[in-house]
């Protein structure tokens, strides 16, 4: 059983004050099995990097970003090292202007200092000042780029055990076709569902995927080089390159 960020009552509570804020820290690596509440929640890193699974999504999520997620939407996460990071907790009836699906934002220096001095409040309701400074969270919310650091997991049990050995082993050199011999699909019909069931070809799926890996090899200290290597790259400039292209920076940059 986690740790829960809070009372699991207030996450609970779609009522309540406009939002709860609240940094959490420790020497452990958090886990935490699918869950949802009545709440809208902004998760982000202080450190670090988060990986959450979402409506049928796997989401990265690095320092300086945050993911939002909707009121009653199943999540888990991992995090990749000690966890180091803060949430915010919106309340159901405030969540109409902000994003109805998942997804990672860019987070702004006013977003992150706002986000602090709510977690300075109390749980009772908000005075003048704070509603004032909720509504600002709200609008950065609502403002805030996205990030394309989401992966649609196929839901066809045969293209799902695919991108799971993928998942576990991005830098697995098997070929399209030996991917379909592997869970006995015909190649075009692997093709072809993987783009209506992800919106990618298997290659870009693929491309993705490592370069979503790539970001927690990163994080935790690895160097360009040693990450290209272990997602199978022999041209580490060919992974650089496909890295900027999916992300606009380069991994030395990130």
């Amino acid at each position: 059983m986690f740790d829960p960020m809070i009372p699991p009552a207030q996450a609970a509570d779609a009522s309540g004050p406009l939002l709860l804020a609240v940094g959490h820290h420790s020497s452990e690596v958090r886990v935490t099995s699918l869950h949802h509440h009545a709440r809208g929640q902004l998760l982000g890193a202080a450190q670090g990097l988060l990986s959450v699974d979402a409506a049928n999504t796997r989401w990265v999520v690095p320092a300086s970003y945050a993911i939002w997620l909707p009121p009653d939407v199943p999540h888990g996460l991992r995090s990749h090292g000690p966890f180091s990071g803060w949430s915010v907790y919106v309340a159901a009836s405030a969540c109409a202007e902000l994003p109805g699906e998942p997804c990672v934002l860019i987070v702004s220096s006013l977003l992150r200092e706002a986000v602090a001095r709510a977690s300075t409040w109390g749980a009772d309701g908000l005075d003048g000042p704070q509603t004032r400074l909720g509504a600002v969270i709200l609008d950065e919310i609502h403002l805030s780029p996205h990030a394309a650091l989401g992966l649609q997991m196929p839901q066809d049990i045969r293209l799902r055990k695919v991108a799971q050995a993928l998942c576990e082993q991005p830098g697995d050199e098997r070929r399209l076709e030996e991917w379909a011999e592997w869970v006995d699909i015909a190649p075009r019909t692997l093709t072809r569902r993987f783009i209506a069931e992800t919106g990618f070809t298997f290659t870009e799926w693929r491309q993705r995927v490592r370069v979503l890996k790539a970001l927690e090899l990163l994080a935790t200290g690895r160097s360009v080089k040693a990450t290209a290597l272990d997602l199978g790259y022999d041209n580490v400039s060919a992974f650089i390159a496909m890295f900027r292209r999916l992300l606009g920076v380069t991994p030395g940059r990130y």
